[in-house]
């Protein structure tokens, strides 16, 4: 890919940042160090296909194979027993960090029904953002026709900003449409 996000940040957004927040050294200068994407599936204590078809979208979204995540102790009341699957999660980095966030910003975003922007005010204090979806289908690698129920993801961007007025400014560099 000729014009990816990393080659921008490395020709653009970089010396920007640098002259913007008057670093002293260059490796103060906010990057990012990977994007981590989880669901959570309550309904796979009861149903296996859950996790199945959890499994598939989410390889099909960041082209990686997801790591199941088990519980640690049994609980009666929510019908759980220890170590069960109970949610997916995967890790990008690198390139294929630069590529799923180039999708988000650029295709899955947008298709959100009435949307104005994401809210600027999920940084967590240290310049890490979090955007929760309530649908996968915004994703374009989803076939509508597929998929047997609308489940929601986590998506947590980790940066090395150290305020989040330093990730806001970065991530808003990127394209990422705040409102």
């Amino acid at each position: 890919m000729k014009n990816s996000l990393k080659q921008i940040y490395e020709e653009k957004i970089f010396p920007e940042l640098l002259q913007e927040f008057q670093y002293v050294n260059i490796h103060e200068v906010p990057k990012l160090i990977k994007i981590t994407l989880n669901r959570g599936i309550g309904e796979a204590a009861q149903n296996t296909k859950a996790i199945d078809k959890s499994l598939e979208e989410f390889a099909s979204i960041t082209g990686q194979k997801p790591i199941i995540t088990k519980t640690k102790k049994s609980i009666a009341g929510f019908k759980i027993r220890d170590n069960m699957p109970i949610g997916l999660k995967v890790t990008l980095r690198k390139e294929k960090m630069y590529d799923f966030l180039n999708k988000l910003i650029n295709l899955s975003l947008p298709r959100i029904r009435d949307f104005r922007g994401i809210n600027p005010k999920q940084f967590d204090g240290r310049g890490n953002y979090n955007i929760g979806l309530k649908e996968q289908v915004i994703f374009p690698e989803i076939d509508y026709e597929k998929i047997d129920k609308i489940r929601g993801l986590n998506i947590t961007i980790v940066t090395t900003a150290n305020t989040d007025r330093e990730g806001l400014a970065l991530l808003k560099k990127f394209g990422m449409p705040f409102r």
